[in-house]
């Protein structure tokens, strides 16, 4: 902070406001009081284009001038912007009728400083560079980028009347596929709600006082039914409370995300929705395959292996991605070789994507049942069927079958 100041943010609604200059200085202090709402009055004999549209459309007053002295005559604030000795003289008269100067590339003989800053929802970021605003500016982006990626906490401390949801999709399971739109909103949370997929080491990253409530869902196995799941989310964002839903992938991608968001949404409560990394195409890849590949695929399906198969397309260069479906893998292969899907079309399990206990089972569609039931293949896993499992990582020193 340079030396002898005070920080301060003013309220500037109303208020008569004077920029001397019209160049490009004088363009971003003209933008950014413009915002503030003040009375802005430019004085200038020529200005830049925009400088020139603010005024056609009348949210400025510009008088087409050089500067005179009685000016700042009602001034709250002035800013100096010729880059001339003009400067000295709008300084010199703005200290005599005790009005805040800025001074432009002049900060030691001037009486206020305009600050770096950034918005990040309702917070304000202002810092000073102590006269180096270009120091300013590189401390304003980190701190900006910060608070946008939820290293630095964005909560309220108080509680407000209209609580809000967020569905976010958390990726496949390594935190660091968490998007930093998801992180940032984990940094504002009041409550998480959170899945057995989702990236549980974010949850250490919380402060203490955040409520973490566990409705994970196993095979057979489901706890917390999903109207349940649901009336929490209302129930606590009534409260007045930020609530994220943090969910494995992507929350409408298999992930019943579109029936939490009605649920909140019948009940009047803001939803907002951020897109995760799916473990249907990020899986795979975590072992090497994509699941199109020019010259082997052009598109691919995505199902649960708990729906019926039987109309999916049968080549092999069309990808199957089939999720939540190891314990009745052998059923579902055998329903696709029955619908005429070639049975040596080559196959893939990925257990545990992007963990270090990642493992992938390889075969062919009638072999690779037998070979994930011998290996002890458990889920989660994303089973691949399509010649795109030719790329696979360890396809090479698979040991397959003639």
């Amino acid at each position: 902070m340079t030396s002898g100041s005070y920080p301060l943010t003013l309220r500037l609604t109303g208020r008569r406001v004077v920029v001397v200059g019209g160049g490009h200085v004088a363009t971003r202090r003209a933008h950014a009081l413009v915002d503030a709402g003040a009375d802005l009055v430019v004085v200038a004999p020529t200005v830049t284009a925009r400088i020139g549209e603010l005024a056609a459309q009348g949210r400025i007053t510009w008088l087409a001038r050089g500067y005179e002295t009685g000016d700042l005559v009602g001034a709250w604030l002035v800013q100096t912007a010729t880059d001339s000795p003009v400067d000295d003289q709008v300084a010199a008269d703005a200290e005599a009728q005790q009005t805040w100067c800025l001074k432009g590339g002049d900060p030691e003989h001037a009486t206020a400083w305009a600050p770096a800053v950034a918005q990040v929802d309702d917070v304000l970021v202002a810092v000073s560079g102590g006269g180096d605003a270009g120091r300013a500016s590189r401390l304003r982006d980190g701190v900006a980028a910060a608070l946008q990626s939820g290293d630095l906490p964005l909560r309220h401390r108080t509680h407000h009347p209209e609580g809000r949801v967020a569905l976010v999709g958390g990726g496949p399971g390594d935190s660091g596929l968490l998007t930093a739109r998801g992180r940032r909103l984990l940094a504002e949370a009041d409550v998480v709600v959170v899945d057995r997929l989702a990236p549980l080491t974010v949850l250490a990253e919380l402060s203490p006082d955040v409520e973490v409530i566990d409705v994970g869902k196993r095979p057979d196995h489901h706890p917390v039914p999903q109207d349940e799941i649901n009336e929490v989310l209302v129930r606590h964002a009534k409260a007045g409370q930020m609530v994220v839903r943090l969910k494995g992938g992507d929350p409408y991608v298999l992930g019943r995300g579109g029936e939490e968001r009605i649920a909140c949404e019948a009940a009047g409560i803001p939803v907002e929705v951020v897109p995760g990394v799916t473990s249907a195409i990020s899986v795979p890849a975590a072992a090497g395959i994509p699941v199109t590949h020019r010259g082997l695929a052009t598109g691919f399906s995505v199902v649960t292996a708990h729906e019926s198969l039987r109309d999916l397309p049968t080549g092999g260069d069309h990808t199957l991605v089939l999720l939540m479906g190891v314990k009745r893998l052998a059923e579902t292969t055998a329903e696709l070789v029955s619908a005429g899907h070639d049975p040596a079309t080559p196959a893939a399990v990925v257990e545990r994507g992007w963990t270090a206990e990642q493992r992938t089972t390889l075969g062919t569609l009638g072999t690779i049942a037998e070979r994930c039931a011998a290996a002890g293949v458990g889920s989660p896993a994303v089973t691949v069927i399509g010649d795109v499992v030719t790329l696979a990582t360890d396809w090479s020193t698979a040991r397959l079958p003639d």
